[in-house]
């Protein structure tokens, strides 16, 4: 199929060309016809095509593929050119041809030196031995015998140099350790001597005169018979002294700051006393507020004793600052009550006395005027 200046198709038949015409190329489309000979040179095609001697062969077919885009006059694009077209195709079946050759050529190669490569009997596929030695079975069989005497003895001696190299490993994990122990013990020997130098200094200045319970027994025995007594007194020493855990310190210093946080807040209401006006009421908020931050900042002490308290046990929640001012509400409320009560009691005691003694209240006064 052929296609004219106009761009319409039109077909030519084979019958259409004479017998005695030798085929010659011509385009069709993006074809050639297979009676087209190259004549380009090799090194040529491979410039055309923009690659180098040696490479692959999905090298040479992308390449063609995106030179044949850009070139084809059918394609469309602005590069589009006929000649440059066929320079191309001409230079990609150049380059196959030059590919096969190669390719053939190898395996030619390859078949000659397989050719001299030294075969095995095929009476070995049907004896033992493990494939060793030639000739005859029995010569065989005695190069067999000497092949595992060899062999023996190689692995005789791999197994003694694993051996050695294990030993000499063990001695150095052995040495690393024993330098590891004498480190810790020149430093437990050396912080030994600075605690004692630093007794024996604090003793020369009369640091220890004042202790409380100088030259008393110590009490040997706790209350508990399952606690050791040497951790007894250590520990009673340590607390007596001051030394505790900072959970411990941190968990009294929680509790006393809550109670005291609490203690505050219902003297502040009692001061402000009922009923509540607008003034008063403002006041209450600002206590509130006050109260509120801290809180804020109590829980954080919680969560830094949360931190370091080796008991999961003995962790500590979070304290409420609204059900803390309901609490206090309700302890002003019960406080009222218990006064008010105090009240009416000493009121009915003074009218009962005063029922059981008016005549001699009376007689007093009378006195007292008289004297005057």
């Amino acid at each position: 199929m052929l296609t004219n200046n106009i761009g319409h198709h039109f077909i030519i038949h084979q019958a259409m060309i004479p017998r005695n015409l030798k085929p010659f190329p011509y385009v069709c489309g993006s074809r050639m016809l297979s009676g087209y000979k190259p004549k380009r040179n090799v090194k040529d095609s491979y410039k055309i095509l923009e690659l180098e001697e040696g490479c692959s062969l999905d090298d040479i077919r992308n390449s063609y593929r995106s030179l044949a885009k850009k070139y084809h006059p059918d394609s469309g694009s602005a590069t589009a050119d006929s000649e440059a077209f066929m320079k191309v195709e001409e230079a990609y079946r150049v380059v196959l041809s030059d590919v096969a050759t190669k390719k053939k050529s190898n395996e030619n190669n390859e078949e000659e030196e397989d050719q001299f490569k030294p075969k095995a009997p095929q009476h070995r596929h049907y004896l033992s031995f493990e494939g060793v030695g030639f000739g005859t079975p029995s010569q065989r069989e005695k190069q067999y015998m000497q092949f595992r005497v060899d062999r023996a003895t190689e692995q005789v001696l791999e197994y003694r140099k694993q051996r050695l190299e294990s030993q000499y490993a063990g001695t150095d994990l052995m040495k690393a350790k024993d330098v590891r122990e004498s480190k810790k013990v020149k430093i437990t020997q050396a912080v030994e001597r600075l605690v004692e130098d630093l007794i024996q200094e604090s003793m020369a200045k009369g640091d220890f005169d004042n202790l409380s319970g100088k030259g008393k027994p110590l009490q040997k025995f706790s209350d508990c018979p399952h606690i050791d007594p040497m951790t007894h007194n250590l520990n009673r020493i340590l607390i007596d002294n001051g030394y505790q855990p900072e959970w411990i310190l941190l968990q009294k210093e929680i509790r006393e700051t809550i109670e005291r946080l609490r203690k505050n807040i219902v003297a502040s209401r009692s001061q402000l006393g009922g009923p509540m006006t607008p003034y008063r009421q403002k006041q209450w908020n600002r206590i509130c507020e006050q109260f509120i931050e801290d809180i804020r900042k109590l829980n954080k002490r919680i969560d830094n004793f949360n931190l370091v308290v080796p008991i999961l046990s003995r962790q500590m929640v979070h304290f409420s600052a609204d059900k803390e001012i309901v609490r206090a509400q309700k302890s002003y409320e019960a406080l009222m009550e218990n006064r008010e009560a105090s009240n009416s009691d000493t009121k009915e005691k003074e009218e009962e006395n005063v029922k059981r003694f008016g005549w001699k209240s009376s007689l007093f006064k009378w006195l007292n005027l008289t004297l005057k």
